[in-house]
């Protein structure tokens, strides 16, 4: 041969040159080629093996390099290509060289497929079971299987043509596989192998199913004996391809294991094994071999031989769990396979075995067997890892199997029954939740909700876990791409469809955690409702409250999240295309909230409904739950409007003693009302104006259902939530009203007269006034009722419209302003005892500058606003402070007091209106009193004289000085001044509850009224005597507890000494300048005065310094010479008898008086208090005066003398 052409030169001269070719480029003359000499050179025995070799790569390279050349010289005549061909496989026997042999099947291969023609594929066939039948023995065929191989691989229609013309040839194959050589079965398996892989495997559906059968036996057969690693591969690689075969795995499945027998057992000689074949196939059956085959495959220690055998079992398992998966769990492979998972981080035998042991548990004999509870420790440790690594498939798998495990471990058997174990499957979980992608996120929270079950739980309950399970998922909503329906409708088409993926992730995500976080709630309530659970025993009972692994803590913690998170969230996800399942657990959610802390669900109800979630949920309601749709839906929904009602109708706290029974009846209105009520609310306001017809049932039926509306009209409006407009509503029901009565039907119950009443109340400002018919139809509502207070709500516009209409007013004002006065006070103090109501009068008494300088509260200046409006509620006051009880009439007083000083324009002569009406109120005291006096009787009359006096007292201060009522002491003024100073004289001095107020108003009534108006006032206090005694009372009193141990009793109140020595010292400045009579004189020690001021000034009141100082100055504006006061002394003041010249000129001061009061006095200028500095320059400026005047008087005696 020539170097690069394919010609054998010593015999090349013999053949036709029609047999030989240029091929190649023609610029370079191309390569010569002769394939007579090839044949020639590959049928001689006389050429050596090496030139074969050579001969055969050139051939190769021809083939590979320039494709179609040799197929022209080769079609010239069919019969050399056959004899090539014939040539080609003849070799297969004869050469032993390995390297020639691999030349020999590539050149077979390449020109078979160079020629295309299905004469020389089927001359191959036949050649190859002509040689195997005539063949009594199949050694040496390795190479033509190996052959046939490579060819079913490299032409699929050979494949084809094995299966339907070539049947017996197959079955040469299955017999081959008896044979004892590693390598011939290796060969054999690896034809199978490429017959069942090929074009997807549809040449192995037309297999006859006896040869099918047949090879699956002697695979279980050869795998369970092989002992070279190319045959196990092979094998396992076959199998794999078999069980992807629904009746393959059938057959395989129920083969049994006497019938694959070991190679020490088998007698299998070269010429007789087709016979030994027959004799095995024929055995009995007992059970199945291939769980024990490929639980040795686990066991192999070989990563890809225990990936192969989890796939082969996940492809068997697919087929029928129920049927597959009892013997591979009898054979103990779940052991093994979670072996493999603590012993590798493989992603593809970590995802093999999770994918084998997902469906290992649809089995119940999983768990029975205990092999959950083997694995599980394993299952953790390998998840960990898995969530390591970057495969988020294996992440997602093992995620599944944990779920499934959690899902259906029997209660019973307990997979955590301590805390580490419960502690490190949480920090699992949340290792998935906390994963970066969606999908693994999904399949993490849909583990977190199984493991969040009370039979999963150690002892004790890990709180502090579950709180982090919960707060991961809640963290990542943060990060959900959820794109608002304005970003939806923005986004182009190019990004919709990634943009809708996206939000289809996020939506699934957002479902399954709220999956988890209704099992979280769940798993609470159940904690909740076992004691053992409830609280830690190992925890010290100090500090349950504040752990922060306490049931306590978690269900805060539920709290939160639902309240800043979950909720924002849902609504923003819902918002574009609510889902029905979403919602549902959403609200089931909301619902489980009112029964974990129900401490603080009155203020997380309040912000629910004031957020609108009445309209969300009756929108949702109507929009996917109208026509019997969704009634897991319907049924959430309604469990929480009904939740969210109750516990605010619970916060409104009606005045009547039916409370139980009003909550009672709402709950069943709701509860029978609310499923059916499935409607927009744009069709409530038909609903509400519908005539029904008898009504059977009083929770059922189209009333029933009209009551229910106006119950959720009510509570939504009363957190600001107006489902429908105010006139729609007004109108509405009103109409329903007017259509109960005509109808002749039972009046509503107080709990729905009462929502119709606040709506009608609050709607009212937005629509027409009533006239005579709805008006009396209101009335006859309200008065169906036997008590006001059980239709009673505390909002201002009931107040207005009730007042608004004269017919309402008269019947129902007093009754709502009781009502609201009592309500205030209650808001204010709830509960006050006895001692408490003395110590408030008390304080009253003593800071009443100083509240009156306090801001008037909101229920106060509602009512302010109501009196500008409707003036006839002030007289409705005054009446309840005449004739109610005590702590109504109170509050009455205070809103009173505080429309008094604050006069408004609107209201120039409203004492002039109040005095008439007080003048009455204190004749008809005088008059039902009379008979057993003002100090003996307890009745109501007696306990209102303080606050009419209290009311009179503000009434005159509050008369501006300009009016005109000051003109002259006469008419009303002059009798309240007569009565008041009657009632003055007869109490008791005890009674500084009444004395006090009575004397401070006739101190008022001189101190205001100008001089020339006082004149007849001064002289009817002078000679009522009965005054002047009630004065010389108190003032004995004072000068008593002036004394080093005073009893506490006989110490009168330092505010009713101030007010009746302000009383005294007006009575003598003004007797002097009318120059009144005085039937009786009062005595008053100035010693005693002086000593106050000198040495008890520290422990005395300023108020009652300044009081004194003003007695004292009116005393020294007289000369201290006064029929009103006889002012006494002691030898300290004037010094001993017989007096010197100065001390009875100064008499009775003296001259020692005058120095220690004058001295008294300037320290008193030293205080920082303003009256008191005030009253001590006036009172020092009298004191001179008096001195002057005196030392005209001793300098004449002195004279004399």
């Amino acid at each position: 041969m020539t170097s690069g052409d394919i010609v054998y030169d010593k015999i090349h001269f013999r053949h036709d040159p029609k047999w030989s070719g240029r091929i190649g480029p023609a610029e370079g003359g191309g390569l010569l080629v002769c394939v007579a000499c090839v044949i020639e050179m590959i049928e001689s025995e006389d050429i050596a093996s090496v030139r074969k070799c050579f001969a055969l790569s050139s051939i190769s390279g021809v083939l590979k390099c320039f494709p179609g050349a040799l197929r022209e010289l080769l079609q010239q005549d069919h019969r050399v290509s056959m004899r090539f061909t014939a040539s080609l496989l003849g070799m297969l026997h004869t050469v032993e060289d390995p390297a020639t042999l691999e030349k020999v099947h590539q050149v077979l291969v390449q020109l078979l497929l160079e020629l295309q023609s299905e004469v020389s594929f089927h001359f191959v066939l036949d050649e190859m079971h002509k040689q195997l039948s005539d063949r009594h023995s199949v050694k040496g065929f390795r190479p033509m299987f190996n052959l046939l191989g490579a060819l079913v691989e490299a032409v699929p229609n050979v494949a084809h043509s094995l299966v339907t013309q070539y049947v017996s040839l197959l079955e040469h194959l299955c017999s081959a596989l008896l044979y004892p050589d590693e390598a011939l079965k290796a060969s054999v398996l690896y034809v199978w192998l490429k017959l069942f892989g090929t074009a997807g495997g549809s040449a192995a559906q037309s297999l006859p199913a006896a040869i099918r059968d047949r090879v699956c036996i002697l695979l279980l057969q050869t795998l369970a004996n092989a002992g070279s690693p190319e045959v196990i591969n092979n094998c396992v690689g076959l199998l794999w391809l078999l069980v992807q075969q629904g009746e393959v795995v059938s057959v395989l499945m129920n083969s049994p294991d006497n019938q694959i027998m070991c190679d020490g057992n088998q007698s299998i000689h070269t010429n007789n094994s087709q016979s030994i074949s027959q004799n095995q196939e024929q055995q009995s059956l007992d059970h199945c071999p291939l769980p024990l085959i490929l639980k040795q495959l686990l066991l192999s220690g070989d990563e890809m031989l225990q990936v192969a055998s989890a796939k082969c079992i996940v492809s068997v398992l697919v087929h029928s769990p129920s049927q597959y998966s009892a013997p591979f769990i009898k054979a103990d492979v779940p052991e093994f396979l979670f072996d493999c998972l603590a012993s590798t981080n493989s992603e593809v035998l970590l995802w093999s075995a999770y994918s084998c042991l997902v469906l290992l548990t649809q089995d119940l004999l999983f768990f029975t067997q205990c092999h959950s509870v083997y694995g599980i420790e394993s299952l953790v440790r390998s998840l960990k890892e898995a969530l390591r690594l970057s495969n988020l498939e294996v992440q997602k798998q093992g995620l599944l199997l944990l779920t499934e495990i959690l899902e259906r471990q029997p209660p019973s058997v307990r997979l955590f029954p301590s805390g580490p174990g419960f502690v490190a499957v949480s920090e699992a979980i949340i290792a998935g939740v906390s994963s970066s992608c969606l999908l693994v996120a999904t399949q993490g929270a849909s583990a977190a909700s199984a493991l969040l079950r009370l039979n999963h739980q150690s002892r004790p309950v890990q709180y502090r876990e579950l709180e982090g399970l919960v707060q991961a998922i809640t963290s990542r909503f943060s990060e959900l791409p959820i794109p608002s329906p304005v970003h939806r409708r923005n986004s182009g088409n190019l990004k919709r469809s990634g943009l809708s993926s996206q939000t289809s992730r996020s939506e699934g995500f957002v479902l399954q955690a709220l999956v988890c976080f209704q099992a979280a709630c769940r798993l609470a309530q159940d904690c909740a409702s076992e004691p053992a659970l409830k609280e830690n025993t190992f925890t010290a009972p100090s500090k349950h409250s504040h752990a922060q692994d306490s049931l306590e803590s978690l269900c805060h913690c539920l709290l939160h999240c639902c309240d800043s998170i979950w909720i924002p969230t849902v609504i923003k996800l819902c918002e574009r295309a609510p889902s029905a399942q979403t919602l549902q657990y959403f609200y089931s959610i909301l619902s489980s909230q009112f029964t974990l802390l129900p401490s603080l669900m009155p203020v997380f109800a309040n912000k629910l409904a004031s957020s609108g979630f009445y309209r969300l949920a009756l929108e949702h309601k109507g929009l996917l739950c109208a026509g019997n749709r969704n009634p897991n839906l319907n049924a959430s929904c309604c469990g929480f409007l009904q939740k969210l009602s109750m516990c605010l109708l619970s916060q409104s706290d009606p005045a009547s003693g039916s409370y139980q029974y009003d909550v009672e009846e709402v709950e069943n209105l709701l509860v029978h009302n609310l499923p059916p009520l499935c409607c927009r609310l744009s069709d409530w306001p038909s609903l509400l104006c519908e005539a029904p017809g008898l009504q059977l049932c009083e929770y059922k039926g189209p009333r029933a259902t009209q009551y229910c509306m106006v119950i959720l009209l009510h509570l939504a409006l009363q957190q600001g939530d107006r489902l429908l407009p105010d006139q729609t509503v007004f109108s509405s029901v009103l109409w329903l009203l007017r259509s109960v009565q005509e109808q002749g039907s039972c009046a509503p119950s107080h709990s729905v007269l009462r929502s119709a009443l606040y709506l009608l109340a609050v709607t009212q400002d937005k629509s027409h006034s009533l006239d005579g018919a709805p008006l009396n139809c209101i009335s006859k509502a309200l008065s169906s009722c036997q008590s006001f207070s059980s239709l009673y709500i505390h909002h201002p516009a009931l107040l207005h419209f009730i007042c608004r209409y004269p017919e309402l007013a008269e019947k129902f004002g007093p009754s709502v302003l009781e009502l609201w006065l009592t309500k205030q006070a209650q808001h204010r103090d709830a509960g006050p005892t006895v001692a408490d109501v003395q110590e408030n009068r008390e304080k009253r008494k003593i800071h009443a500058d100083e509240r009156q300088d306090q801001e008037p509260d909101t229920e106060t200046i509602e009512l302010l606003t109501l009196m500008e409006k409707y003036p006839a509620v002030t007289m409705t006051l005054l009446d309840m402070l005449c004739t109610r009880e005590a702590p109504l009439a109170e509050r009455a007083l205070g809103v009173l007091e505080v429309l008094l000083r604050g006069q408004r324009d609107y209201e120039v002569d409203l004492c002039a209106k109040l005095r008439p009406a007080l003048l009455q109120a204190l004749q008809r005291l005088s008059v039902e009193n009379m008979g057993h006096g003002l100090t003996q009787g307890h009745t109501q009359q007696v306990h209102s004289l303080p606050l009419v006096l209290r009311l009179l007292c503000v009434t005159q201060a509050s008369d501006p000085p300009s009016s005109a009522s000051y003109s002259k002491m006469d008419g009303v003024h002059f009798k309240l001044l007569y009565h008041v100073s009657n009632i003055a004289g007869r109490l008791k001095p005890a009674d500084t509850e009444s004395l006090l107020p009575a004397l401070n108003y006739l101190y008022c009534c001189l101190s205001l009224s100008p001089a020339h108006c006082t004149d007849r006032a001064v002289s009817m206090l002078l000679s009522n005597s009965g005054l002047m005694d009630q004065l010389q009372t108190v003032l004995s009193s004072s000068s008593s507890s002036s004394a080093p141990s005073p009893s506490p009793s006989a110490c009168p109140p330092s505010a009713l000494l101030c007010c009746s020595h302000l009383l005294l010292s007006s009575l003598i400045t003004l007797q002097c300048v009318h120059s009144a009579q005085v039937h009786k004189s009062i005595s008053w020690s100035l010693d005693t005065a002086v000593q106050r001021l000198l040495v008890q000034k520290r422990s005395t009141d300023n108020l009652l310094l300044v009081s004194c100082l003003r007695l004292l100055q009116a005393l020294l504006d007289v000369d201290l010479a006064s029929a009103v006061v006889c002012v006494s002394t002691s030898p300290g003041l004037v010094g001993p008898r017989p007096l010197g010249v100065q001390d009875g000129a100064l008499y009775p001061l003296g001259s020692r008086g005058a120095q220690c009061l004058s001295t008294a006095l300037s320290g008193l200028l030293l205080q920082k208090h303003e009256l008191l500095l005030r009253a001590s320059v006036n009172c020092l400026s009298s004191l001179l005066g008096f001195l002057q005047r005196k030392s005209h008087v001793t300098g004449a005696r002195q004279r004399d003398s």
